[in-house]
This record gives C-alpha cells, sequence and structure tokens, in this order.
C-alpha cells in the first residue's frame, strides 16, 4: 500500500463513508472512491463491503487496521519532533516536565529558588506519568525532566538529585501508640493494617512489593492506586495506611495522619532527564540545581535527609 493509500484507508476506517472521508481529508468523494478501489486493486482482496450505501470493513482490512493506527501515531510523532525542531525554544523560556508526586511540593519549591535568579523566565510545567515524559523529551517537546527511579533511554541522559525514601502515613489512631512514638513502622507491623498500595505498573510500587516478598510480609491490600497524592487522600480520609515517597508526604496534614518511617528502608531516587542531542540549556540547568535543593528542603520538613551520591 502507499501512503496516500493508507491515509484514505484510515480516514474511511474513522468516518465510515465515502463522503465523510473525503471531508476528513479535504479531498473529493471521487478521489476517494478511486484510490481505494486503486489500493485493493494493489492488495489483490477487498477492503470494505458495499452493504446499502454504507461500507462494511472485511476481515482483513480489520486485520490491517491496527498496524495503520499504530503507523499514523508514529508519523503524528514524526511531525510533532518537526514542530518542534522548527521552532526554536527562545531564550527565556522553560519547559518543564514532572512526574505529579514532586509537582506539589518540591517543584514549588525549587521554582521560588529558581525565580530568585530567573525572574523574567516564562516557565510552562506539565504533570506527566514517567513513560509520558520520556516520549516527550525525546520528541524534545521540552527542556527538562524530573522523575522517580533511574529510566534507561538512549536518547536521554540522567542526573542523580538525591535518594528519598519510602514512607508511612497512617490516620491518626490506626497505628499503636508505641509504634507512632517510635516514629518508625516495619512492614511486619501492618500486616493486620489496610493499606493503600501502588500499581504494581509504578516503578517504586515494584519496589515495595519485593521488599514485601523479600520480608515475607502479605499486607492487606484495601485500595490500590495509580499516584501517591491519591493514596495520601486515602490516608488522610481514615480508610488507611498509605505507602508513599517521603516527597509526598510533605504534603500530609499532621492533624489527620502520623507520619512514620518505614523499614526496611526503600530508596526513592530522584532523578533529572535531558536530551542528549538537544543543546545544553543554561536554564534547565539552574532549574536542575534549584530541583536538588527543594528535595533537600522537603526531606529535611518531614524529617529525613536526602542521601546523596
Amino acid at each position: 500500500m502507499r501512503l496516500r493509500h493508507i491515509e484514505v484507508f484510515n480516514a474511511v476506517m474513522l468516518t465510515g463513508s465515502v463522503s465523510a472521508a473525503a471531508r476528513l481529508i479535504n479531498v473529493t468523494q471521487p478521489a476517494v472512491s478511486r484510490i481505494l478501489a486503486h489500493a485493493e486493486l494493489q492488495l489483490g482482496f477487498p477492503l470494505f463491503h458495499r452493504l446499502k450505501g454504507k461500507l462494511v470493513p472485511t476481515t482483513e482490512a480489520q486485520t490491517l487496521y491496527p498496524h495503520i493506527e499504530r503507523l499514523f501515531t508514529q508519523l503524528d510523532d514524526v511531525q510533532r519532533l518537526a514542530n518542534s525542531l522548527k521552532s526554536d525554544r527562545r531564550e527565556g523560556e522553560l519547559h518543564i516536565l514532572s512526574v505529579l508526586a514532586l509537582s506539589y511540593e518540591v517543584l514549588p519549591r525549587a521554582l521560588r529558588f529558581f525565580r530568585q535568579k530567573h525572574p523574567d523566565v516564562q516557565v510552562t510545567i506539565d504533570a506527566l506519568h514517567s513513560p509520558q515524559i520520556v516520549s516527550a523529551l525525546v520528541l524534545q517537546e521540552a527542556d527538562v525532566g524530573f522523575v522517580f527511579s533511574a529510566i534507561a533511554h538512549p536518547a536521554l541522559t540522567q542526573e542523580h538529585l538525591a535518594d528519598g525514601r519510602m514512607v508511612c502515613v497512617a490516620p491518626k489512631g490506626m497505628l499503636g501508640a508505641e509504634l507512632v512514638m517510635a516514629g518508625v513502622v516495619h512492614l511486619a507491623d501492618l500486616a493486620d493494617t489496610p493499606v493503600v498500595r501502588l500499581d504494581v505498573r509504578d516503578p517504586i510500587g515494584t519496589v515495595v512489593n519485593h521488599a514485601c516478598r523479600e520480608a515475607g510480609v502479605g499486607l492487606q491490600t484495601a485500595f490500590t492506586v495509580q499516584t501517591y497524592h491519591a493514596a495520601l487522600a486515602l490516608a488522610h480520609h481514615g480508610h488507611a495506611v498509605a505507602l508513599v515517597d517521603a516527597c509526598t508526604a510533605a504534603s500530609a496534614d499532621r492533624s489527620k495522619v502520623d507520619v512514620l518511617a518505614l523499614a526496611p528502608h526503600i530508596a526513592v531516587p530522584i532523578k533529572s532527564l535531558r536530551t542528549v542531542n538537544r543543546p545544553s540549556s543554561l536554564l534547565a540547568s539552574a532549574m536542575t540545581q534549584c530541583m536538588r535543593q527543594a528535595v533537600a528542603e522537603t526531606l529535611e520538613a518531614v524529617g529525613l535527609q536526602p542521601e546523596v551520591e
């Protein structure tokens, strides 16, 4: 199939008719019919059945379509990258990507430091999941990203900012007074307590699951969430104990919850990501240093010192 065949086929699959497909790709109806017929002739099998004026995809068309969708996604990525390369970021602009957990406490602190030195810079912030941050940086749509855990990608370079750690956030009265006074809770202490866990697809959630297996502890998972602050919110409302990173715990309302160190120690590496082939940005470098300072300040606020490489 030629690219024009693919474009018309995709348009018909999306709209369900020749007329709507023609409007979608801004060509005439006869042109769509002609290109579609030529594609079918070249392929040697029909792509659609004509039933009462409607086009119904054949089995072959339905088999092809997922591959066509992936191709158009890749073409969109190429277009986004081309646009990014064409419109070089002007001096005085900074586009930051951050995982959600770092956007509540750490990033605002970092921006306070950054604004002191660069008050006139226009800053754009997107809070995304780690895979989305990686994708956007690879496509050169942003200057710097901040994530948890090491991420290996040939197009990205990473810098270690600090090691946070996982902590236990418990609704007031849910844990025994002795544990709260000690300030440390072991995984085994939570065996009979309802717990909010992170989705296993989260890299830190995977590490916590591994620590539980190593300790021989089966936690009572009351809720599974995809973000640390969703876990914190459930703890605030008294539903369950939340196992979250220390940066998230900095947002905890101490009138509603107790924040305790978690044992065994589970490190949460905090990294900055930059594009290898993108010219070095002084603003991105400055922001990275401000994030390093903000992480240290945030961890200190919850009574934990960062473990820096």
